[in-house]
């Protein structure tokens, strides 16, 4: 896969340091994979979830932090859309962004 942008997942551990290695490994997994499907996600990320809209949402670093990604399959590209805390998460309507 292809992930667009990286940069956004830079700018949020410079903020919080402690997701950087958690974000950093998701990063890795993501770029070698080579998903079709909701399965394949789910067979690298259990706890993963479609949430409508081409939109998953991932738990970072135990569910402190969650990231929100749209997957285009046919390209093979994932846009991050959101990266927050817990909390931040909660505020945001995941379909709009």
């Amino acid at each position: 896969m292809r992930v667009i942008a990286i940069s956004t997942l830079r700018g949020f551990w410079t903020v919080h340091p402690d997701a950087e290695l958690p974000l950093r490994e998701w990063y890795v997994r993501v770029c070698r994979a080579q998903w079709c499907s909701f399965a394949d996600i789910r067979n690298d990320f259990n706890s993963v979830d479609y949430v409508g809209n081409q939109r998953y949402v991932f738990n970072i670093k135990g569910n402190h932090y969650r990231l929100v990604v749209a997957i285009k399959f046919p390209p093979k590209l994932a846009y991050i859309r959101f990266v927050g805390t817990h909390d931040d998460y909660e505020r945001i309507d995941v379909s709009t962004i």
